[in-house]
C-alpha cells in the first residue's frame, strides 16, 4: 500500500468518504474497492468487474482477487478504526475459500480479534447475496505502527 497521510486519513473519517483513501491505494483502484460505513461498522464491496474474473466458464471471481480484497480490507479497516500513524503492514493471512465466488458484488467485513501494541489480529468474512452465506473467510495478523513518543517535559 502507498503512504497515507494522517490528514488523508482524518479526513476520509470525518466525511465519511472512504474514498478518498482508497483513491491513494493502487490495488484498491485496481479492482475496484469500495468502503462505506454501516451501522457502527464498516463495509468492503467489491463491484462486479470482467477484470476480476478468473474462470471464464462459471463466471468467477480469481481466487487471488478475493484474498487481495479481503486483506486490503483487513488493512484499511484497521487503519480507520485504530488511526495509525501508518499503514499497517501485513505479517501473515490465512483464507478459507468456501464457496466460489461468482461474477456479481462481494461484501466483506471486518473485526478486531485481539489488538496489543504492535500487533492486531483481524478476522474477515465475505459474501455476496446473504451475509450468513460466506464465499471466504480469513485470519490477518498486522504490524501497527506506534504512535510517536513526545518528548516530556
Amino acid at each position: 500500500m502507498s503512504d497515507i497521510t494522517q490528514e488523508q486519513l482524518r479526513q476520509a473519517c470525518e466525511q465519511g468518504d472512504y474514498a478518498l483513501l482508497l483513491a491513494s491505494i493502487p490495488y484498491a483502484q485496481l479492482i475496484g474497492v469500495e468502503c462505506s460505513r454501516q451501522d457502527d461498522g464498516l463495509l468492503f464491496r467489491l463491484p462486479a468487474n470482467k477484470d476480476n474474473i478468473g474462470n471464464p466458464l462459471l463466471p468467477a471471481i480469481h481466487g487471488g482477487v478475493i484474498a487481495g480484497f479481503m486483506e486490503l480490507s483487513a488493512a484499511v479497516y484497521l487503519l480507520i478504526t485504530t488511526g495509525a500513524p501508518g499503514v499497517p503492514k501485513i505479517i501473515d493471512f490465512s483464507l478459507d475459500y468456501l464457496r466460489a465466488g461468482q461474477f456479481r458484488d462481494t461484501y466483506a467485513k471486518c473485526q478486531v480479534w485481539r489488538q496489543g501494541r504492535r500487533v492486531a489480529n483481524v478476522a474477515i468474512t465475505a459474501w455476496q447475496d446473504v451475509e450468513a452465506e460466506p464465499i471466504a473467510t480469513a485470519r490477518a495478523h498486522f504490524k501497527i505502527q506506534e504512535p510517536a513518543k513526545t518528548a516530556g517535559p
